[in-house]
Order: structure tokens, then C-alpha cells, then sequence
């Protein structure tokens, strides 16, 4: 069988999970890897058995290697906008990790750069293609829960606070060096995992109706800033021109979970782990709740890198529902920018 060749641009934490969805699957390999940290290079190099061919300390030379069909950006937000065009003008597809750009301006840019050629470009949310979601999305549409009214939607992990001998709590001191905390490199909570619930609201909103970005309310914003201006805390609710309605909640100091409750007029879902499918569980909340457990066969990451790698073999030039296209990707990020302004 054919299969699709992946580089990797950028061998962080993120990246490291990402390899491991390669292992099994018989229409994609990880080909080539780059990165300017020798010690990363090596490493990934080593636990993956990249051949040395295939392994450059300079990302252009990857992005010019003529055996890659797709390259996957795992660097730094900031860097996005750059990287996306450079692959595109070497005319590789692209998978850009979450959030795709800084903000809405520069994939706005992208797209009017590239308006008049074919581009395959996705941003990287695992979480849309593991069954999990794809279950969810048809029970929606079947009717399950009836017709929709709102939804919670939270990803928060406490990652400031730590226990020190005595057990008491102590508030970490801040590394504005950590990409995570720095307002240059695209860091804050909402970039960074506020995010998720963003795109996942709009995907349930669209099983209404088309959405118009522009239209969609976003209302009771709070956000808890840190010293250097990134946000550590976040929340605020969407109402969409359908009066569908989200309430999304991030947090980098509070154990908010994964949980998303989807509310009906006959009836409630409840994703336990949206983000992570682990466990993969959907509870249907009527007259009688019903328990749904999904099997994962794979790797998370997998689901996503098979997916995609399905549809460049298929000569697509969109990811397959419910991978984004550039403008729900636009879109967004414009919800995003409301947030953070």
C-alpha cells in the first residue's frame, strides 16, 4: 500500500506524542524529522529509527526534501505564520499544531497569499477524529437529545500550584521563558488550551446551521492575567445567530477537567474526557441514562494522521469532515482574538 511520507518540524513535548501515532499505521510513515536542538535530534532520531537521511538540523532543508508529502509544524506560535508559508511555497501540505496562527490576521494573510492555488492545510485537533466524536456528532444529528440549546465546555489543569513537605499548597514561581507563559511566543491559556472548547463549540453549532464568524456573540468574558499579560484563567459564553449558546471555561490554575455537557430539549450528553478520550465515555442523560464506551484501538494521535494521510492519497484538497478547513480555521481564531482582546 502507498503511503504518505511526514516530516516534523519542531521535536518538543507535543511532537514526541505525535510520533508515537505513526506506530501501526499502514498509510503514513514519519520520514523525516528536524530540528535545530542536536540533542533533541538525536534523541528522536534514536527512539524512532529515523534514518539519517532523513534527520536536519535546519527546517528548510526538510520543507526542500522531495520524498515529504506533508509536514507537521509542532514549533513555537509564534512561528506558525512563517513555517505554514514556507512549506506551501515548497508545496508541501500542511499540519499546524493548535492554534494555527497568533491570530485571525495571519491566517487571513495565508489564505489571500494562496486564494488562487489548491492548498491542504489543517490544524491540529486530535481529539475531532477519534470516534469519540465522530459518536457524538451522530448522535446529535440523530436526534438524541433533541433539538439543541447550549453547552459547557472546560479544559483545565492546575499547573502553577505544588505541594511542598508539609503539604501545604505553594503557587509556582513563573517562568515567562516557558512558551506557555510567554505573550511573544503565543502563550496564555486561551491560545494555548481555550482553544479546544472553542473549536469544539463551533463544530456542534454547525450541526445546527452554517455559521457566519462574524455574528457569533461573545459575551461575559473574565480573564485573570499574570504580570507579564498572559492569561491564566479564562471563560466566556458564545451565543451563535442559531441561539445556540457554549459556555467555555480554561484554566491554568484550576482541575476544570475535560467534561462537556451538550445540552437538548429532550435530553443531555456528556463527553467525560473530550480532549483525551481516555476514558473514551459518553453518558446520554433522559428519562433513562445510557453509558456509551468507545473503543480506542489507537493511539489518539493516530486517528488523526491516518485520517489525513487517507485524504492526500485520495488527491483531496480539504481534510474530511470534521477536519477544519482555512475558514473555520479564520473563524476560529477570530472568536479567539474577541477573547484575548
Amino acid at each position: 500500500m502507498k503511503k504518505v511520507n511526514w516530516g516534523i518540524i519542531g521535536l518538543g513535548a507535543i511532537a514526541t506524542q505525535f510520533a508515537k501515532g505513526f506506530e501501526g499505521l499502514s498509510n503514513s510513515k514519519l520520514l523525516a524529522i528536524a530540528s535545530k536542538n542536536n540533542d533533541k535530534l538525536s534523541k528522536f532520531k534514536e527512539n524512532l529509527k529515523i534514518n539519517s537521511d532523513y534527520c536536519f538540523n535546519n527546517y528548510q532543508a526538510l520543507l526542500e526534501h522531495k520524498e515529504i508529502d506533508i509536514v507537521y509544524i509542532a514549533l513555537p506560535t509564534s512561528l506558525h505564520h512563517e513555517w505554514i508559508i514556507k512549506c506551501l511555497d515548497e508545496g508541501k501540505k500542511v499540519l499546524v499544531e493548535k492554534p494555527a496562527t497568533m491570530n485571525a490576521t495571519e491566517i487571513k494573510e495565508i489564505k489571500n497569499k494562496y486564494h488562487k492555488k489548491k492548498i491542504f492545510i489543517n490544524e491540529a485537533f486530535m481529539y475531532m477524529y477519534h470516534p469519540q466524536i465522530i459518536k457524538v456528532i451522530e448522535l446529535i444529528n440523530q436526534g438524541e437529545i433533541g433539538e439543541l440549546i447550549s453547552m459547557d465546555s472546560n479544559f483545565g489543569i492546575n499547573i502553577l500550584t505544588k505541594k511542598n513537605f508539609f503539604g501545604f499548597k505553594k503557587t509556582k514561581k513563573l517562568n515567562t521563558k516557558n512558551r506557555i507563559f510567554s505573550r511573544e511566543l503565543g502563550g496564555g491559556v486561551i491560545l494555548d488550551i481555550g482553544c479546544y472548547p472553542v473549536s469544539l463549540s463551533t463544530l456542534i453549532a454547525s450541526q445546527i446551521s452554517n455559521i457566519d464568524y462574524d455574528k457569533v456573540k461573545v459575551t461575559n468574558i473574565e480573564k485573570d492575567m499574570k504580570p507579564n499579560e498572559v492569561e491564566i484563567n479564562a471563560s466566556m459564553e458564545l451565543i451563535f445567530e442559531n441561539n445556540f449558546k457554549s459556555n467555555v471555561r480554561a484554566s491554568f490554575t484550576k482541575k476544570l477537567g475535560n467534561k462537556t455537557r451538550i445540552i437538548g430539549k429532550k435530553g443531555e450528553l456528556i463527553i467525560e474526557d473530550t480532549w483525551s478520550a481516555n476514558p473514551s465515555k459518553i453518558i446520554i442523560k433522559k428519562d433513562q441514562d445510557k453509558i456509551i464506551n468507545i473503543s480506542s484501538v489507537q493511539n489518539i494521535y493516530s486517528y488523526e494522521i491516518e485520517a489525513l494521510s487517507k485524504c492526500i492519497l485520495e488527491n483531496k484538497m480539504k481534510p474530511d469532515f470534521p477536519g477544519l478547513t482555512i475558514d473555520n480555521i479564520i473563524g476560529n481564531m477570530k472568536i479567539i482574538d474577541r477573547w484575548k482582546e
